[in-house]
Parts: C-alpha cells; structure tokens; sequence
C-alpha cells in the first residue's frame, strides 16, 4: 500500500471516519483447525448512516489489513456492522476538489488498500452482510471469496452517478462474471435509474459465491470459510480472456444501452466505463487499476460529475422532506380512498393505493362497463406480480377484494380521501366535487388530478373550499415518482399535511406548489414542446427540430415524447396556458390538425419496429417559409425554459431553483449527467443572458471557480 498521507482538500466536510475493527475468531467449531482474522467496517452511527469509504478510513482499513496479515491466521474476512458493508466512497467532499491530483490520490489510495486483499497470501473473504454499493462491493470484488446475505441489497452505480467504478469494479468485474454480464451490472443498472441487485441476482450473475439468510449469516459465512480452507469445498472460476466473441457482444450491448437511454449524445461516464471493461479482456490487473485511477481522476474534474451528483443529492433530500409541508401531526387518517373514473389513469391510481396504503378503494364511473373495465384491469395488474413471483396468491386476494366498483356516488359516502381523475374540462369538475361534498364528510380531502386547470376554481362553489388540493401524478402511476402537490389560496394545512402524508405513503417524492396554470412540469414542457412545434410551423423539416435537443442526452426525441403525451393532452394544456398566460404560449395549426384528424403520434412502425414518420402526420403540417437549423431550434427552446422558469419563481410557483430542477428530473425525465435544468442553462450562460443573472450560486453542479 503507498505510504501516501491523504487528507480531504481545504474546506470539504469532515469525514465519518469508518473504524476497521479487528479480532481473530476460531474456525475449529466449523471443522477447520485454525483461525481467520475478522475487519468489521463501522461508523459507530446508527442505521441511518451507512459505512462509507474516505480517505481516513481506507487507511485505517489498509493498517487494519497489515496487521491481519501479520497473524497466525489462516484467512482474512472482512464484515460489516449490523446489515449495512459499506455504501461506497464518501462523495461529501468531492465538490471541494479542485485539482486532479487530488482526485487521481483519492483513486490510487483505494486501489492501494484493496488490492492487499486481492494479493494475500492468505485466503481472503468478504462477508457482505448488507448493503454493498460502489465502493463498498469492490472491497468484495478484491477478496478472493464473496458471500452475501440474502436480505442485501448491492450495486456499482457509480455511472449512474457521472464516474466509473474506480477501484477496481471496471476491472475485475469482467474478469470474474464475464464481460456481457459486467456490462449489465456497471451500465444497464446504472441507466435503469440506478438498479440493484438482489441476493439471488448477485449470485446468480456470479457476483458472489453464496447467500445466506441474515439470521445466521456470519456463522455459516464462516462455515463456508472454514471448508475453503480445509480444501473440502472450491469454488471455479472461469477465464474469459480468449472468449473474444463475449468482449465483442458486450461492447454492442452496453453501446445499445447508452444509445437508448441518451439518444446517441455523448456521455463520458457510461463511454468510459465500457471502455475500461473492453480493456479488461487483456490487461493485468495493475494495467486495469492504473487506468481506472486515470479515468476516475480525469471525470472527477468534469462538470458532468458535478451535475450528477448535484441531481442524485437533491433527489435523495427531496425524498425525505417536502419543502414547505405543513406539521406532520395535522394530518388525518386514511382508513377509505376513493377514485372518481375507472379509466386507464384511474386504475393505475388505484392499484397504486391499494399495493401502498392497503385500504378500500371504491372506483366509478358513468355505467357499469366501465367500471368492470377498471376493476378487471386492477385484478390482470394483480395477477401479473403473482406470476412475476413478486406476490403470492393469498396477498392477491386481499388487493382484490380492496376495490369496490360502483356506479352510484353514494358508494364514496365514508371515503377520508378522493381523487378525480375524470375529463379535463372545469365545468365538470366542479358539478362533480358539488355532488360529492353533499355525500362526503367535511373532513373528506377532495384531490384533482388535473395537469393544468385551476384547482381553486375546481372548489369555488364549495362550502368547504379548504379541503380542496391538486394531486397530480404523472403517467405511468406506478414508474414515474414525482407528484405536484398544488395547494391553493384556499387550502388548510390539515388537508396539505394529509396530502403529503399520503404521497409518502404512495412512496411518491413530492414538491408543494402554487396552484398556477399547469403547475411547474406541464408548463415547462409545452413551453419547450412550443418551441419545437412552433419551428415546424414556421417551416423547419420535422426531423431538423426533432434532432434538436438530442445533443443532451434525452431517451426520446421532441415527438416521440409528443407521441407519449398525446397531441390532444398536449393541445389542451397549450390551449390553457396560452388563455391563462398569453402569446408566449400559441396555439399549433399542426397540432390542431392532428387532433381534428385523429392523429395520436407523429411517427408509426414500419415492418421492423423502426420508428418513421406517419405520412398522414406529414401531410398535415402547416409550414412557413422560415425554416431554422437544429442549433438555433434548440437554443430558442432552452432560453424559453430560462424565461419561463425565472417568472415561475417570481411569480412564487415553488420556492426555490432546486424544486423547479427536481421535477423537471423526475417528471420530465431532464438528464442526470446535466444536473438540474437550471444549473445547465447556468453552466451554458443563457440564465445571464434571458434574465440577466444566474439561478444558482456560481459551483452549484459545476467544478469549482
């Protein structure tokens, strides 16, 4: 291990040292006769601050490991405390960071301290006793032998996070599972919105050598060390160093992957990381380590690295608190929901409530088959996970026997919450909330779902206006996790701390917003989606301003994602904001047409499932004659999204940037290796340049100045 002394760069957070604690344990009673030396890895905080892997505490795991091997012992183990390894390296001073020597010694040290166990003389075993990310699993990767427990939970997300797995995981993951399989773990997972494996994955992939239930983890983790070391048992393994046809199918794999989740942009992590497991095929261990210390050193100076980590951080504290809840303790108990329609958005609603809160859920709608039609989906849904083994047929009895179908009103009369989810026209929403607030309590929490029409007219003629508030979920239901909760002038904070307490139940992340045209997700994209819709009226070729925004990194083009919206949903919420908030926001003859003509998508499918342009779609464009190249497509929309987002904050839509950058990231799919939106359109210079000054402090998701 280098003697180097490493210590956190001026001005970044205190680490949470991770002591390495050290003892021998006897194998005899599990039939070997000879000792292992035991490291358990612990912070000495409770379950909600994992062990995680600065520069103090790699040291103090390299002496820990000098000293074990110094022994008369026969192997090395190394644990964890109770359920948690080690959740990977300390990031927390990461931002602080300025110079890449810097960062090619945080790289090197790991590498350092991890490669003893990989280089023993001693047999070497990681005992994972539970989560196991990034760091923390390399450790694993290191040793000779890996057991797991099944309860565990363990990833290498660092690509996810803008970096690659730098200590060892690009390397020696393709070296022990194979390549194709290494390029599942380090980048399908990481692009599927950060994916773990399971216990049964793990070992299934080859990751680890066995599981082991949590009960008696570490005792059979030392059975199974002790029959290693007699020699009564042996793992194999395998060499794909000549199989040159699994390196060449798993670089087209990972190159699929990343084309579909950013359209074709360059993004350096996930090219990076395929490149260091390309590598991997030939190259020593000491080549792979050394290239992953220059390719860790090297993103680590990036904005990218700092944008992402900006996004995971704020997604991660969004999650636990909503800016601007009302005290938790107001909030009443949901023992009945109810759901106002049957159709494809409700159902998705309803299963979610079930699955989530478990309570009765009563659904309706204007006759019986649509009510049937509602139900028989929830219960096919139902049956799914039970094919899927992730429910069991006597838990599916009971989600079942939650849904109450009914035609009549009178059905919601004891409900503490409901939700409508009917056609998006005001006039009737309010007749509908009229005829429930003379059925329900004064107490029930009536919720819209509506994407754009003011909740406070929605409860205008209400004699309780106060139990009134948007709930707007985000289809699909069950995938996408943001819901804009809008309260309006009228709402008490009994009802918006229900609300929340509702959401987190339905384990959404949630922003409070003002009740305003459209909220903050569905403005912010039918400003952009304007900008390109407008483009192609005034005569730009559709493929021109659909490639626009594709240098970004976004999984779908401009009309693909128009296609998904629907140009009905997409003209209607355009038609809202244009009446509520002016020219700023027109109205398509293209879209009008394509609605009037029935057009649900711009493309079609032709006979091998390649996406082309409808030719009706394309005969129904209205064009100009001022067409605009790509480049100027795309900067006319970024410096709308500017101008709308500065009005958005002065009009007090939310309270700050951050909650405008969360939910462009979780409701509109903005890219992780950007950051937010606006630490973006910061970086680029078009905040200064639309509205005169920066959204963020200069440093936010981006190196420092």
């Amino acid at each position: 291990m280098s003697s180097t002394t490493l210590t956190p760069p001026p001005g970044a957070p205190d680490e949470v040292v991770t002591k390495s604690l050290l003892r021998e344990v006897d194998l005899t009673a599990f039939g070997f006769n000879g000792k292992i030396a035991l490291i358990t890895l612990d912070n000495g905080q409770d379950f909600n601050r994992p062990n995680t892997l600065g520069p103090q505490t790699l040291q103090e795991l390299g002496e820990a490991i000098r000293a074990a091997e110094a022994l008369d012992v026969a192997g090395i183990a190394i644990t964890g405390k109770p359920f948690i390894f080690a959740a990977g390296a300390d990031l927390s001073g990461l931002s602080f960071v300025t110079e890449k020597s810097q960062s090619f010694a945080i790289a090197k040290l790991g590498h350092d301290v991890f490669r003893m166990l990989g280089e023993s003389k001693k047999k070497t075993f990681a005992f994972i006793n539970g989560l196991a990310l990034g760091g923390g699993l390399e450790i694993g990767l290191h040793c000779h032998y890996r057991t797991l427990a099944s309860t565990a939970f363990t990833a290498l997300p660092e690509v996810f996070l803008g970096i690659v797995p730098g200590w060892g995981g690009a390397t020696l993951l393709p070296k022990l599972i194979g390549p194709e399989k290494a390029v599942q773990v380090i980048i399908g997972n990481a692009l599927a919105n950060n994916t773990m494996m399971k216990a049964k994955d793990a070992l299934a992939l080859g990751v680890v050598d066995r599981v082991f239930e949590p009960v008696d983890f570490l005792e059979k983790s030392f059975g199974f060390a002790a029959r290693i070391l007699a020699a009564s048992e042996s793992i194999t393994r395998s060499d794909f160093s000549k199989d040159d046809e699994a390196y060449k199918r798993a670089i087209e794999q990972g190159q699929a992957m990343m084309k579909k989740k950013y359209g074709g942009a360059d993004v350096a992590s996930p090219l990076k990381a395929l490149e260091l497991i390309k590598a991997a095929q030939q190259a020593t261990l000491s080549q792979g380590f050394d290239a992953e210390d220059e390719t860790l050193s090297n993103l680590v100076m990036t904005d990218a690295v700092r944008a992402s980590l900006y996004a995971f951080n704020l997604i991660q504290k969004k999650r636990k608190k909503v800016e601007g809840a009302p005290k938790a303790a107001l909030a009443r108990k949901v023992t009945r929901f109810g759901i106002v329609g049957a159709g494809l958005m409700a159902s998705q609603l309803a299963l979610l409530v079930i699955r989530n809160l478990k309570v009765p859920v009563v659904i309706s709608d204007l006759d019986q088959a649509r009510v049937d039609k509602g139900i028989s989906y929830i219960h096919g849904e139902i049956d799914k996970l039970v094919s899927k083994g992730r429910m069991n047929e006597e838990g599916a009895r009971r989600l079942k026997g939650l849904v109450i179908g009914s035609v009549d009103k009178k059905a919601y009369a004891s409900c503490d919450f409901i939700i409508e989810a009917v056609f998006e026209e005001l006039e009737i929403k309010q007749k509908l909330f009229s005829e429930l607030e003379a059925i329900v309590s004064a107490e029930c929490i009536l919720a819209t779902n509506t994407s754009s029409l003011s909740v406070e007219k929605m409860g205008a003629h209400l004699a309780h206006p106060e139990r009134v508030i948007g709930f707007h979920f985000f289809n699909p239901v069950a995938v996408m996790p943001l819901l804009e909760v809008a309260r309006t002038s009228k709402t008490d904070d009994a009802t918006c701390a229900t609300a929340i307490n509702v959401g987190k139940d339905l384990k959404k992340t949630m922003i409070i917003c003002k009740d305003a045209p459209a909220f903050v997700v569905n403005r912010l994209l039918t400003r952009f989606m304007g900008e390109v819709t407008d483009a192609i009226d005034e005569g730009t070729p559709p493929d021109v301003a659909d490639s626009a925004m594709r240098p970004l990194g976004f999984p779908m083009t401009s009309l693909e994602l128009l296609g998904l919206v629907g140009p009905a949903v997409a003209l209607h919420v355009a038609e809202t904001l244009h009446h509520n908030l002016g020219d700023r926001y027109k109205i398509s003859p293209t879209m009008q047409n394509f609605v009037k003509n029935g057009i649900r998508s711009f493309f079609t499918k032709d006979e091998n499932g390649k996406l082309m342009p409808d030719a009706k779609a394309l005969a129904l464009i209205v064009a100009g004659n001022s067409p605009s190249t790509a480049d100027q497509v795309r900067l006319r929309a970024l410096r709308a999204l500017a101008g709308e987002a500065r009005m958005m904050l002065d009009e007090g839509v939310v309270s700050s940037p951050a909650e405008i950058d969360l939910c462009m990231l979780l409701g509109a799919g903005w890219p992780m290796h950007l950051g937010g939106i606006l630490p973006y359109l910061d970086r680029e210079g078009i905040s200064e340049e639309v509205t005169g000054k920066r959204f963020h402090p200069a440093g936010v998701a981006s190196l420092p100045a």
